[in-house]
């Protein structure tokens, strides 16, 4: 396979994984809400930049380790499952937000903390390994070059940015904000089952 056919092959297959819900999506969405667009595209970020942590193990071969090894894959999926249910409980507490979104500036939401979280929530989440394990055993074999390995995981990367930051645009239109600042705790109440639901289903991922 070329790297022209490989990468519109990577880039729809990720495309589609990222539109479909999941942590990273319900991180970005409540960030993008609960603070504003700058917030939401830290958030964005801070997931793309998790990518790359699949992308490394999955080159140096990591990731199959990590599929057969139910020791390791026990200690993540418990780490992404804790974290989830720690986003979940600042969720549940949350009284809503303001919505202006400069009044919704917080130590919790600045940069750093919104970069963090997307970061982690897609750094900690098992189902990316099995998921890059699967693309990049399609996609790679032991004549492809590191750098084109890494072109692909960039690929996944700038997919992952450009989608979720679209998203954080679309949602943070003022007009649109307004009218769910409006309904916010009970979309906040939502998201953190929704945090609690994903880190069931994490917590119970089987590594084959």
């Amino acid at each position: 396979m070329d790297i022209l056919t490989g990468s519109l092959a990577i880039f729809s297959l990720f495309l589609i994984a990222a539109m479909s819900p999941g942590p990273d999506l319900l991180i970005v969405l409540r960030n993008s809400l609960g603070a504003g667009r700058k917030a939401g595209i830290h958030t964005a970020m801070g997931v793309a930049l998790g990518i790359y942590v699949h992308v490394a193990y999955s080159m140096a071969g990591i990731a199959i380790i990590i599929s057969q090894s139910i020791l390791l894959f026990n200690i993540l999926k418990y780490a992404g499952a804790c974290y989830l249910l720690y986003l979940a409980y600042k969720a549940l507490r949350s009284k809503g937000w303001s919505i202006h979104s400069e009044k919704a500036q917080n130590p919790d939401k600045s940069f750093y903390a919104c970069f963090y979280q997307g970061f982690i929530t897609n750094a900690l989440n098992p189902k990316a390994t099995l998921f890059f394990l699967a693309l990049f055993t399609q996609f790679i074999t032991p004549e492809t070059s590191l750098a084109v390995q890494f072109w692909y995981g960039t690929i996944c990367s700038v997919t992952v940015f450009g989608w979720f930051s679209v998203v954080a645009l679309c949602l943070t239109h003022a007009p649109i904000r307004a009218r769910l600042a409006k309904v916010s705790i009970w979309i906040d109440r939502v998201t953190g089952l929704a945090f609690i639901a994903l880190a069931a289903r994490i917590a119970t991922a089987k590594a084959g």
